[in-house]
């Protein structure tokens, strides 16, 4: 089976033309190309034809295709994508006065099962390799033509159930031969994988953390995110304070605000008593509704009032822009609709 060119780093590349007696040098030109987003060997023109035909034989280099995108009146664009065997991810493109964000996915589908996103409704079929990750940037940078300058890990799927190959991602994106991503200006999104947690701590990355939390007790986080069954909210909050004794670095906790089920003034008072003192800051977010879930976003009120308790608690918070909501831009539904309509 081939392997993904665009996955390789610089010592694998240099090992690599070892092995076929070319010279060491050749890995950086043929590493700039690949992070250029070439999609074919024959655009790598400072390469031999010999060197570029046992390239093709080896490696896969154009690696994620456009399916289709729709757009949305506040300019996201939200894209279906095809890997090379047939498997559909999503990815979203959210464009910022300060420049282009994407958010992207880290695995065909999600295996973690909270109950709110519609990225679990079939399962997770497999992980994503980095240069599959890797991959969605270069294509959708190539349809707009414009540089993508901040990347969210949000997407389908859970980064750190995908650790080695989303730690190897990020190596890649920031690589300054490549695109040259800074690591302030990358988010990670879990839902709560603890010893994973203590693992990324260790690597010390400048990227944010963002956990989704949505709950503030056992019980209803139970329910919303089977993952708690295993990490409790104990374990997990002691992740992050270990988390940010370890990186100096401010975690996000990610809120998503449902009607009735977690959106009372007790448990914003809950909230801000379990984050007290931690270096954090809480965003609150309006969710999209999933039709197979039925749930409902809470109201503005709520959501302002739940901001307002927090706040006052000295907890600062923030309420996402509600981005994409009339193009199915909540994770996974998309790609739900389109393996429907297949099917």
């Amino acid at each position: 089976m081939k392997k993904q060119l665009r996955s390789l780093e610089l010592d694998a590349l240099k090992a690599w033309l070892s092995e076929q007696g070319e010279k060491p040098f050749r890995a950086k030109q043929i590493f700039e190309w690949v992070q250029k987003g070439i999609t074919s060997f024959d655009e790598m023109t400072n390469i031999s034809k010999a060197l570029r035909a046992k390239m093709e034989e080896s490696f896969l280099l154009d690696n994620v295709k456009i399916v289709k995108y729709l757009d949305s009146k506040d300019k996201t664009r939200k894209y279906l994508l095809s890997m090379n065997d047939g498997e559909i991810i999503e990815a979203v493109l959210m464009r910022y006065k300060h420049g282009n964000s994407i958010c992207v996915s880290t695995q065909v589908g999600c295996r973690m099962g909270c109950t709110f996103c519609a990225s679990t409704l079939g399962g997770m079929t497999r992980n994503l390799e980095a240069g599959e990750i890797l991959g969605q940037i270069m294509t959708i940078q190539n349809d707009i033509g414009e540089r993508i300058s901040n990347v969210v890990l949000m997407g389908s799927g859970e980064p750190l159930d995908n650790y080695d190959e989303v730690i190897k991602f990020l190596r890649l994106v920031n690589h300054p031969q490549g695109l040259n991503i800074s690591m302030r200006h990358i988010t990670l999104s879990t839902c709560g994988m603890v010893e994973e947690i203590d693992r990324l701590a260790e690597e010390k990355l400048q990227i944010t953390l963002a956990i989704s939390l949505h709950a503030v007790s056992d019980d209803k986080r139970n329910s919303l995110m089977p993952i708690n069954r295993k990490y409790d909210l104990n374990a997990l909050l002691t992740a992050c304070r270990n988390y940010t004794d370890k990186t100096g670095r401010r975690i996000t906790f990610e809120y998503a605000l449902i009607e009735g089920e977690n959106d009372h003034e007790e448990e914003a008072r809950q909230l801000a008593k379990k984050l007290r003192g931690m270096l954090c800051h809480v965003n609150l977010i309006p969710i999209n509704p999933v039709e197979e879930r039925g749930y409902k976003a809470s109201s503005n009120k709520n959501i302002i009032r739940f901001q307002k308790i927090l706040k006052n608690s000295g907890i600062e918070t923030t309420i996402r822009r509600e981005l994409g909501s009339d193009i199915n831009a909540a994770c996974g539904q998309l790609r739900a609709q389109h393996l429907e309509e297949e099917a």
